[in-house]
């Protein structure tokens, strides 16, 4: 039955919506930015999910005080923020990692004139609960998030190198406007603490909203998480380096001999197979983590390029520090994709060649059966001709004799016929009936077949 709108449905203006159109219009609010009110600490902690069920993150997320209610279901949009008391956390799945990032207040007692990282291990969560996360983690990243003017950078550097010790930093102005002004800086060195986190620092005005320190805050976790997953791809790069040398070096081999001729067919397809096989399990091992990579490099870029940084004289930039560092490392993985690309192609081509040469080896061979089989039916076509020639002979010597004694019959009767004269002089007229006949077998022989 067909429902029919009536003047009240707020929808009667549109046909019926595609089953897929609400999430996909809801998409761009799936994982909003957080509103961190300054001074802020965020704890980030980002773990891989291979194994790791969503029930397994639902378990684990409801061992925080207040959400033992917490279920299966709520964890159904890969996003989840949970007010907790004096602190908030968001919870992200993605396809590879999960994300935990937790906001707190700073203490006090870590402002930008103290020594600040000491005082960043008081977590508004039980660290045991942090410590038991299901996945194994891949960035842990401590964000404070702090007031301060940015009117003298350089001074500003100085006052913050005092929470990143003897190491040297990189830091940018963020936010750099068609003024010539930026919102906020950023500033890190990159290195893992005994912890086992990484520390970054951001100063901005006391002017900042909640929403923008949210937005800079996601930025710059993005930008380091993304980071370590692009790298992913080069241990992987690094360790078929050798398995791709011995594969382009047994290929070469294979293509001399094969253009020489010093190994039998069956030999050089013997190899060229394993060989193929080689490169085949390698592409599937390494494919995916190879895209991936590509992938989130694009990321990393854009998540530079939304930093929109301004340089502080004497110091480099998040994304000239990035760049120096990873642009070697996204190479190198970009080029083993290629050469394993182009080995398996070249593999290809040289089975083309030795397939060529084996059809060319075949179709030889053929051709010599078919002469082998013309020549034994032109054999046996004389044979037959000369049969048939023994055959007429045959038959026309028992027709003959049969009219000898047939003559010799009439005589004995009384006839005046001389047996042997008469069957002389029917001799060849048997011998010319005898092949008029076989004639006019064949005759019919090869109008019945059609030949």
């Amino acid at each position: 039955m067909t429902r029919h709108a009536t003047d009240t449905d707020p929808r009667v203006a549109l046909p019926p919506d595609d089953a897929l159109r609400a999430v996909l219009h809801n998409e761009v609010h799936a994982r909003p930015s957080a509103r961190i009110r300054l001074p802020a600490l965020v704890v980030h902690v980002a773990v891989l999910n291979a194994g790791v069920a969503r029930d397994d993150e639902c378990i684990h997320l409801r061992r925080l005080p207040g959400q033992a209610a917490l279920s299966i279901d709520d964890l159904a949009g890969n996003f989840l923020r949970l007010r907790l008391d004096g602190c908030a956390l968001k919870w992200e799945r993605h396809t590879e990692f999960t994300r935990y990032s937790l906001v707190q207040p700073l203490p006090d007692a870590a402002g930008l004139d103290t020594d600040g990282p000491a005082r960043l291990d008081a977590l508004a969560v039980d660290p045991g609960w942090l410590r038991t996360i299901p996945g194994r983690t891949i960035a842990a990243i401590k964000l404070a998030m702090v007031h301060g003017e940015l009117d003298d950078p350089q001074a500003l550097i100085a006052r913050a190198q005092r929470w990143f010790g003897a190491e040297a930093v990189a830091a940018s102005l963020m936010g750099r406007s068609s003024q010539g002004r930026s919102h906020s800086c950023a500033v890190t060195d990159f290195h893992l603490r005994d912890d086992g986190f990484e520390h970054m620092l951001v100063i901005a005005p006391p002017s900042t909203t909640d929403t923008r320190a949210g937005r800079i805050s996601q930025r710059l976790l993005e930008l380091e998480t993304y980071r370590l997953m692009a790298l992913r791809g080069l241990p992987a790069a690094k360790s078929l380096a050798p398995g791709l040398n011995d594969a382009e070096a047994t290929l070469a081999t294979l293509t001399e001999q094969l253009e020489a001729g010093r190994a039998s067919d069956q030999q050089l397809l013997e190899r060229l197979v394993a060989l193929a096989a080689r490169l085949e399990r390698a592409t599937a091992e390494h494919d995916y983590r190879f895209a991936a990579t590509r992938a989130y490099d694009t990321l990393v870029a854009q998540r530079v390029a939304e930093l929109r940084e301004a340089a502080i004289p004497g110091t480099q930039t998040l994304g000239e520090f990035l760049q120096r560092r990873m642009n070697p490392a996204i190479a190198t993985v970009a080029a083993t994709a290629r050469r394993l690309a182009s080995l398996s192609q070249r593999v290809e081509r040289t089975s083309a060649l030795l397939r060529t040469r084996v059809d060319i080896a075949t179709e030889a061979q053929n051709q010599q059966l078919l002469a082998k089989l013309t020549r034994g039916q032109q054999l046996q076509l004389r044979l037959q001709a000369t049969v048939e020639g023994l055959s007429i002979a045959a038959i026309s010597y028992y027709v003959v004799s049969l009219l000898l004694y047939g003559a010799k019959a009439a005589k004995s009767a009384g006839l005046p016929v001389d047996p042997e004269i008469a069957a002389g002089a029917l001799i060849p007229l048997v011998l010319w009936g005898v092949w008029r006949t076989t004639r006019r077998i064949h005759a019919r022989l090869h109008a019945s077949t059609g030949d």
